[in-house]
């Protein structure tokens, strides 16, 4: 059974590994297969008609835990804790919740104090007592009637007329004051592990059609002062069609991987009559896994040639492979009617990945 610690508006987790808030959906994968021994029975949950319409779930069956993932940034947003009888749940190094312990309403407002008065939802016949960043639900079906509170604060959850011994039924931990207006959040220090991710990616254009790529990257380093304040840093880089190697390098740094193109898929469709001759030399792609993003480079120039994008999209053979690459590409529509007139919108996001070359 796990012992984790609660974190109200940011984690729940222990000492070796925790899910935080704001999470990649990659880096809380890796966690569930390095530790794939504790952590077992695990589903992942989307929907095949409108993946970017609903939350992507990772479903921990054995421990009674939910990791619920904004479909289109897949960041996490919601931790839910369906079955606390299958995990010890602890806050500020007590627990609140064990074998020992049941979570009543009055073991929750021993551990985390007077709130404001809970919310009695009839359809579901559950009370919600809400603080920030944190929610539990209690089962009620056995009442007759609503629940009611004395409006005097004073007393705190004490003048609530609940019944004794309640216990909860869900836990939820998430940013913010409202769990139904929730939104994940910006991806905490504590994530990037050394790592550089894209924010954002936006194809540049000329005259002709595409001609390269800025990206809006984040890291997390030390600014001026003492060392241990870390935080995030901002920064751009652009990436053209024709750069070198040393360009790329010196522009986003070292991939995460080399690869080498065993055979050209393309070149059947060459008028040259040695077509069918081996090549002495491949293409090759620089892989950049938390960027989303690879870049093909001519074998004989070491020049860029070719983009690819990808979305990991819930479905696609690579998904989890890459991180998300939030990508815009800006076309140039004109309008059928007299004045001429243009305008500009953007377009692919919704697609499992894309690719170009100049």
């Amino acid at each position: 059974m796990l012992d984790l610690e609660v974190v109200p508006e940011r984690s729940l987790g222990n000492e070796q590994w925790e899910f935080a808030l704001g999470m990649p959906l990659a880096q809380a994968v890796a966690i569930l297969q390095k530790h794939c021994r504790i952590i077992k029975n695990v589903q992942v949950l989307y929907s095949e008609q409108s993946p970017l319409s609903h939350d992507l779930i990772l479903n921990l069956t054995q421990d009674g835990i939910k990791l619920l993932f904004d479909a289109f940034n897949q960041r996490l947003k919601v931790i839910e804790v369906y079955d606390l009888t299958k995990v010890k749940l602890k806050y500020c190094g007590v627990h609140f919740n064990s074998q020992a312990i049941a979570p009543t309403i009055e073991q929750i407002d021993q551990s985390f104090g007077a709130t404001h008065p809970g919310v009695y939802n009839s359809a579901e016949q559950l009370f919600h007592l809400n603080f920030r960043g944190l929610s539990f639900s209690f089962q009620l079906d056995s009442w007759t009637e609503a629940p009611k509170y004395e409006p005097n604060f004073a007393h705190g959850l004490a003048s609530l007329q609940i019944p004794h011994g309640a216990t909860v039924k869900r836990m939820y931990i998430y940013s913010g004051n409202s769990l139904q207006d929730t939104k994940a959040p910006a991806m905490p220090l504590s994530c990037f592990l050394g790592n550089v991710y894209a924010e954002s990616v936006d194809v540049l254009r000329d005259g002709t059609g595409p001609s390269g790529l800025r990206l809006r990257l984040l890291a997390a380093g030390c600014g001026p002062g003492l060392l241990a304040d870390a935080k995030m840093r901002v920064f751009e880089r652009s990436v053209y069609f024709g750069d070198s190697c040393q360009d790329v390098l010196s522009m986003l740094g070292s991939p995460h991987k080399v690869f080498y193109k065993s055979e050209d898929k393309m070149k059947i469709h060459s008028p040259s009559p040695h077509k069918q001759v081996p090549s002495k030399c491949n293409d090759y792609f620089f892989n950049y896994f938390t960027l989303g993003v690879d870049i093909l480079f001519d074998a004989n120039t070491h020049k860029v040639k070719k983009f690819v994008l990808h979305t990991n999209y819930p479905g696609h053979y690579n998904f989890n492979i890459y991180h998300r690459c939030e990508f815009k590409i800006p076309l140039t529509i004109k309008r059928e009617n007299t004045d001429g007139q243009t305008e500009t919108c953007t377009t692919y996001s919704k697609l499992d990945h894309v690719g170009f070359g100049a």
